[in-house]
């Protein structure tokens, strides 16, 4: 049976405010009434024609605004939401066509890794021991008989925020330290993901099927993301693909270089097209992995001084999905 399973981005997707309230910069909500509508409208779109059986998403306002985007896709859907949205109240969520158990909320930093500083001293909240968006698992079974685990992460952003909620500063210092405090968070959040990951493998990844997907905000070769990976070596394009070795069984795959074969990006950042946006498998899915693509070619350009910028597009993130075999 050939399932499609993928992730997307689909960036501040939040009902609007109730009528009357004032704005709240530091709150995810749609500018109004029709501009949500017209934004499950989009989203519903792309999703009805890439077809997924299962799509982690990221930047989901509430349950509500999930259940308003299902409920405009043909056929029966499940969902799962993260209890532990950041502050702005987006968080991570998994819509599938497959009934969801084991249902897993993970946001505190696993066993000896100490909190880290993501602002300056005195700040509150600052140092943290947990993502600042929590990551999600859930287990489904495509087939009788046949379970696969699924997480999805929303890893820290390189946009900085810093003090006051500002996008920008003349401050080169601050501007330093606020680039190494993200990259810190980052860091203890792939940490957390991965030991997440060794549970769904539950001790041999080439006997359990596992995904982990999600918005890493950094690209495939980059140091945060591969903590994911596990064992060293073997990834796709690499001379040690096509051995077995004994790292077989705790390590993850990215399905990114057979992207970038093809020229796929999922982002566009100040003109530059990027990858940030991944599916990692576990070593029994590689046999069962079929192709991969991004689903959207134009996107437009996110801008660091106005990450929220609007646009035209349903997000700025194209949806990256993946066909297997199940």
């Amino acid at each position: 049976m050939s399932a499609i399973i993928g992730t997307w981005n689909v960036e501040n997707f939040c009902r609007p405010l109730p009528v009357g309230s004032p704005p709240n910069p530091n709150t995810c909500a749609a500018k109004d009434q029709a501009t949500y509508e017209a934004k499950v409208e989009a989203l519903a779109e792309v999703i009805t024609e890439i077809g997924p059986d299962l799509l982690g998403v990221q930047e989901v306002g509430s349950q509500e605004a999930l259940d308003d985007l299902v409920a405009k896709l043909p056929g029966t859907w499940h969902t799962a939401l993260s209890n532990h949205p950041d502050p702005r109240g987006i968080r991570v969520g998994v819509i599938s066509r497959w009934p969801l158990t084991n249902i897993r909320q993970r946001k505190d930093f696993p066993d000896h890794l100490h909190p880290v500083q993501v602002e300056d001293d005195g700040i509150p909240g600052s140092p943290t021991g947990e993502m600042g968006r929590g990551g999600l698992a859930v287990t489904v079974e495509p087939t009788p008989g046949h379970s696969l685990d699924v997480a999805v992460c929303h890893l820290k952003s390189k946009l900085l925020t810093f003090p006051n909620k500002q996008h920008s500063t003349n401050d080169e210092r601050l501007r330093a330290r606020y680039g190494a405090y993200a990259l810190f968070r980052r860091t203890a959040e792939a940490v957390t993901m991965r030991a997440l990951a060794d549970e769904l493998l539950q001790g041999d990844g080439r006997t359990h099927d596992a995904i982990v997907l999600g918005d890493f905000n950094d690209e495939w070769q980059a140091a945060t993301t591969q903590i994911l990976y596990g064992p060293p070596g073997s990834q796709m394009g690499t001379g040690g693909f096509d051995h077995p070795d004994g790292g077989d069984a705790k390590r993850l795959w990215n399905l990114a270089p057979k992207i970038l074969e093809q020229g796929g990006f999922s982002r566009i950042f100040e003109g530059q097209h990027e990858l940030i946006d991944h599916i990692l498998i576990s070593h029994s899915l590689l046999a069962k992995f079929q192709e991969v693509s991004t689903a959207i070619d134009k996107l437009s350009s996110v801008v660091e001084a106005r990450p929220t910028a609007s646009h035209d597009k349903p997000s700025d993130h194209s949806p990256v999905v993946a066909k297997f075999n199940l």
